[in-house]
């Protein structure tokens, strides 16, 4: 494999030369940068093939350049419900406990005290919000789940376990309301039919402009 720049337009692009490849792709990275991966081809067909795809490359740059991402001074701050905190509220005091027992110079023992803050509040704060839709729609699951996931909002399988994503509980209240009622109406409909669909809105008439402002948010999905 080899590795190269290319200047298109405006754009710098990096170009990965894999010989085993059958077809070319182009990506977007969350930090922006452009990677084209093709076998061996001319730069002629490496001109053209970019000039077809500019625009789909243009679109997904806007997409990353929207994100906002928010940064957290550990041990001075914490992000909950989209919001950053000093780590002196109430809320936080559990954390604050946490990390007094490490050292300030340990860093990954930092981040496992916030790992721990998080998912153990995710525990508290989700289940009660899973518990009030579930009486409101009329649904029963068998087991809630948290873990922190690389990929996924939330899942529900056929048994009725639903799993919550931990990262959950640094969004805003009314994004985990419609991911809580999302994973919960799977245990009527194990789709995203119309029905399915139908029956989030009924309960979260803004579903449809939630999902475009989770897909801004992260790549994360839920199934």
């Amino acid at each position: 494999m080899s590795i190269n720049k290319i200047i298109f337009h405006d754009l710098q692009i990096l170009h990965l030369l894999k010989p085993e490849l059958k077809n070319s792709y182009i990506s977007v990275k969350k930090n922006g940068e452009i990677v084209l991966k093709t076998p061996k081809v001319s730069d002629n067909f490496i001109q053209k093939l970019l000039l077809q795809r500019e625009s789909w490359i243009r679109k997904q740059l806007q997409k990353v350049s929207s994100v906002q991402t928010l940064h957290v001074i550990l041990e001075d701050e914490i992000l909950l419900f989209g919001e950053i905190f000093s780590i002196d509220i109430d809320e936080a005091k559990e954390l604050r406990e946490s990390l007094q027992k490490v050292k300030i110079s340990n860093k990954h023992g930092v981040e496992l005290c916030y790992e721990r803050f998080y998912k153990n509040y995710a525990f508290s704060y989700i289940t009660q919000r899973a518990i009030y839709f579930a009486q409101v729609m009329q649904l029963r699951y068998s087991d809630l789940k948290f873990k922190k996931m690389r990929s996924r909002w939330g899942s529900c399988n056929s048994k009725g376990v639903i799993v919550f994503n931990t990262e959950l509980i640094k969004l805003d209240k009314k994004l985990i309301d419609f991911i809580v009622v999302h994973e919960l109406a799977h245990l009527k409909h194990m789709n995203h039919s119309k029905e399915f669909h139908a029956l989030v809105s009924s309960y979260i008439p803004e579903a449809k402009t939630l999902t475009q402002k989770l897909k801004r948010l992260h790549t994360y999905r839920f199934v």
